[in-house]
């Protein structure tokens, strides 16, 4: 029966022109930058009309794109105000879309937007343009040719040029009363032709963004003209783990009668609990109809009184041995007894499982990385690879200025492997919800947390796409070489997770290679895996349902790459922590020359790196001795080796 009322509301809408129930009102789809102001603007001819049925589709007019969707909104649930328009824009229109689109969404031309009957699960990614239930269509460009294959597709005659008056970076498409379209200044929230009921803008007002526990402020409401009696603005502070028992005060403001500002007085407690920083939203619960946002969900961020502190050291100053792998005692069984290209398949088979390795999205890595990469001495920071600094956590880049903040590092870059976001990607959905995957999955590499890092957002950008090695990129100036190993390591299970990827001497051209191996494998050695790179593993583990094998057995690399090439791996019978933490000692540190060893069992090899991996010193020994070892002063690694496994400790010489 419902199929059936769908088929006559169709035919209903199609026959009766422009009073189809909604239209394309009003596209901005080229701002100044960065398309920062960037929108699309729904009319229907009565005022609180409800958008449920219809879905907005965004279709790629370009050659790549082939006339098909890239992006695609459910309107379900969304209603009109009180002029019957709806707007959806980039979050820092103003005012305030009714629904925020991700930045720079909105394509240029020729491309087109349109309104159907149906649902977000109609139109996937790359659905070719239809009329079928087709609503409403608007093909446009900014001074581009034709795309007529599109209009055809659309039923339209006529494609909309955004820069016909030359301004495209000020002035939208705008559609008349008669149906036309014409290019004048944008007016989001208003009709096009200036009638309507003329709203009164309220914006929420702040002296600073940024508050400590304990701290008082006031959260002040302007409007953009008097009010004419006295009007209550009920507001919500709540986000998150921000909740009610972290204020008092008023969560209303009234703005009395002739005037145009109104505020309330909020305290933030201080608690007393050892918690991450937090973030206290602003957002309106009930505006009037007669007013719009001028903003809305204002972010303020409240800087937590305690901190929590890990028993092991940051990547600058590591610790060995206090963290346990959290593998299951059978993970590595599969390895048991191989070698050579044995080896490699078993190893891809178990860190690549299908049906056992998850995949999540790339929005997901900001909340992982927030406890994979946690500062050890500040649980409100997390570590910033290449700069070796902590940084607060609520620093994470949210526009196109990075000064200051962090974003998410991809070690093995996207260009050079291949792969990229798609727009289910932008969704933080929660370790619950995953993609399933496979060693042939190679989309999924983009949000692969093993080699995803926090990062300073200049840094990563002065990065780029480089390879790791001399003439390459090796860190900023004066950095201590404390991620090199931890880059190492991430780039060589990116080579063996995924089929199309690999690590190479040299630096290649091709796409799916990455080099610089002999340099890899050499900071593999200098910087070896510590506490904090095994808490990493372990925190990824619980999402993605795999290791990064070469933080739990660094010696696995040698057997794959190194010395140890065709020889059989077999697994350690005492464990590296147990053997880190029970049996070798190395002392003292700092040493004038002289060091101690103890609780060696057998035969034992001692070598001595640099801290830029070059081979210093090696000795053989049987028992607990001493070696006098003449250095120059620095930071050496000791690495002791056994048939039991490896040690390896830094040692300062003076």
């Amino acid at each position: 029966m419902r199929k059936i009322c769908t088929f006559f509301l169709f035919i209903f809408i199609t026959s009766i022109g422009f009073s189809q129930p909604v239209l394309i009102n009003e596209l901005d789809a080229d701002t100044p930058s960065t398309d920062l102001l960037e929108f699309i603007e729904l009319k229907t001819p009565n005022p609180f009309s409800p958008l449920d049925g219809y879905v907005l589709v965004l279709f790629n007019g370009s050659t790549s794109g082939g006339d098909s969707s890239y992006f695609t909104i459910d309107l379900d649930g969304f209603v009109t105000d009180i002029n019957g328009l709806f707007v959806l824009g980039a979050e820092a229109l103003r005012p305030t879309p009714d629904y925020v689109i991700p930045l720079n969404l909105i394509q240029n031309g020729a491309d087109a937007v349109a309104i159907y009957q149906g649902s977000f699960f109609d139109f996937p990614d790359g659905t070719l343009a239809t009329t079928t239930n087709l609503i409403d269509a608007l093909v446009y460009d900014t001074s581009d040719a034709d795309d007529v294959n599109l209009m055809s597709l659309l039923g339209q005659t006529q494609q909309i040029n955004e820069n016909e008056n030359g301004n495209k970076d000020t002035e939208s498409i705008q559609r008349a009363n008669d149906g036309s379209w014409f290019v004048a200044a944008p007016t989001p929230k208003m009709l096009n032709d200036g009638s309507g009921v003329i709203l009164n803008g309220v914006e929420i007002v702040l002296t600073a963004n940024l508050f400590n526990e304990g701290d008082t402020f006031d959260i002040t409401l302007v409007t953009d003209f008097n009010v004419t009696g006295d009007v209550t603005f009920p507001l919500s502070f709540i986000n998150g783990d921000f909740t009610n028992a972290d204020f008092t005060g008023d969560a209303f403001v009234t703005i009395l009668g002739g005037t145009n500002t109104g505020a309330t007085s909020i305290t933030l407690l201080a608690d007393g609990v050892t918690e991450e920083d937090e973030f206290m939203r602003i957002a309106h619960t009930g505006l009037p109809p007669e007013f719009f946002r001028v903003n809305d969900n204002v972010s303020v961020t409240v800087i937590d009184g305690d901190f929590g502190i890990s028993p092991w050291g940051t990547p600058l100053n590591p610790t060995f041995g206090n963290v346990e792998s959290t593998a299951p005692g059978d993970y590595y069984d599969s390895l048991e007894g191989l070698s050579g290209a044995n080896l490699v398949q078993a190893l891809q088979d178990l860190v690549a499982k299908p049906f056992v390795v998850r995949t999540h999205s790339y929005a997901d890595i900001i909340d992982i990385l927030k406890a994979a990469d946690q500062n050890p001495e500040n649980n409100n920071q997390v570590w910033l690879l290449y700069r070796e600094e902590p940084r607060a956590k609520f620093l994470f880049q949210e526009t196109s200025t990075g000064t200051g903040f962090w974003n998410r590092e991809h070690v093995y870059p996207r260009s050079r492997g291949g792969f990229n976001s798609i727009q289910e990607d932008d969704i933080a959905d929660g370790i619950n919800f995953w993609w399933e995957t496979n060693a042939d999955s190679l989309r999924h590499a983009n949000s692969d947390a093993h080699h995803l890092r926090a990062a300073d957002a200049n840094e990563n950008s002065s990065r780029g796409n480089q390879f790791y090695g001399p003439g390459q990129y090796e860190g900023p100036t004066g950095n201590l070489g404390s991620f090199k190993g931890d880059v190492s390591r991430a780039i060589l299970y990116m080579a063996i997770r995924y089929n199309g990827l690999d690590v190479v001497n040299g630096f290649p051209v091709e796409e799916g290679a990455f080099g610089d191996l002999a340099t890899l494998l050499q900071w593999h050695v200098a910087d070896p895996p510590d506490d904090f790179e095994m808490n990493r593993n372990n925190v990824i583990y619980t999402w993605q349902k795999n290791r990064n094998p070469f933080i739990d057995f660094p010696d696995m690399v040698d057997f794959i790459w190194g010395s140890r090439v065709g020889d059989i791996w077999t697994r350690p019978t005492v464990s590296l922590v147990d053997f880190q933490k029970n049996r070798f000692r190395v002392y003292p540190n700092p040493s004038d020359g002289q060091l101690f060893f103890t609780g060696i069992v057998g035969e034992t090899t001692v070598q001595m790196y640099s801290i830029t991996g070059q081979k210093v010193f090696e000795k053989t020994v049987f028992q607990d001795t001493d070696l006098q070892v003449n250095l120059r002063s620095g930071v050496y690694l000791v690495k002791t080796t056994t048939t039991f496994g490896t040690q390896i400790s830094k040692v300062i010489f003076r």
